[in-house]
């Protein structure tokens, strides 16, 4: 069973989270993406024309967040900040995986974080929370790092974090690699607007996946009245 949700006392310390899931299955790591990137990509040119990504209100609203978690907003950027920057500079976004290219791109368009895990990777449940100070995260340079205590984590049942700062870095534990076929994808956002853009943001990739990978998705909008997304492991979504 995949589970996942945010602690009562995220919902509590950050009443403008607006927040959304999406498991699917089937993935390939050989499906053609590039001429729905790029057209995600046009998206963000003509966002980014206006102005630099700092200014982006969603952008704007995680900056806020992150240093009402005692985080220098300059120095710890959220991953679509993070991303919108790399894109601004080097017109192009990094081709990983499909699954993971086009979430990037939905990501950039939406300047709103987009985490993607393979879900075969993952001890569920897994759950936003503040951390112990004991879980485990891996860096993709190699190594290990402890989370410090409080700080926001992606934590699962065996103790890995796959999220270190809330939305600032993954892990490498749950990254989608070539042989991923299910995954998690989850996306958060803080500005005024976000419980629509998030679900605008589902709606909106959900319709990509399913033209791509044919099965289709299962999304849900997280709320502090329904904090916990719930879906079946589908046959053939594990490996053998």
């Amino acid at each position: 069973m995949i589970e996942f949700g945010h602690a009562p006392e995220i919902w509590r310390d950050f009443p403008d989270l607006a927040a959304g899931c999406l498991y699917v299955t089937g993935v390939t790591a050989d499906a053609g993406v590039g001429d729905r990137v790029q057209r995600f990509c046009g998206v963000a040119d003509e966002r980014l024309a206006a102005g630099p990504e700092s200014e982006l209100p969603e952008v704007r609203a995680w900056r806020r967040a992150f240093a009402r978690m005692g985080l220098k907003p300059t120095r710890y950027r959220c991953a679509a900040e993070s991303l919108a920057r790399r894109y601004r500079k080097e017109r192009a976004l990094p081709s990983l995986h499909p699954l993971v290219d086009l979430c990037n791109a939905v990501s950039l368009a939406f300047a709103v974080p987009v985490a993607v895990l393979d879900a075969d990777r993952v001890s569920w449940p897994l759950r936003m929370r503040y951390a112990d100070g004991d879980e485990r995260y891996l860096p993709f340079a190699g190594g290990e790092e402890t989370p410090y205590p409080g700080e926001v984590v992606y934590a699962d049942t065996a103790g890995h974090a796959h999220a270190r700062r809330w939305t600032h870095r993954q892990s490498a534990a749950s990254a989608v690699r070539p042989d991923t076929t299910s995954a998690m994808v989850v996306a958060e956002a803080m500005h005024e607007t976000g419980r629509a853009d998030v679900a605008r943001l589902f709606d909106t990739l959900a319709a990509e996946l399913a033209e791509v990978w044919r099965p289709p998705a299962t999304t849900a909008e997280l709320t502090p009245a329904a904090p916990r997304f719930t879906a079946s492991r589908r046959p053939g979504s594990a490996r053998g």
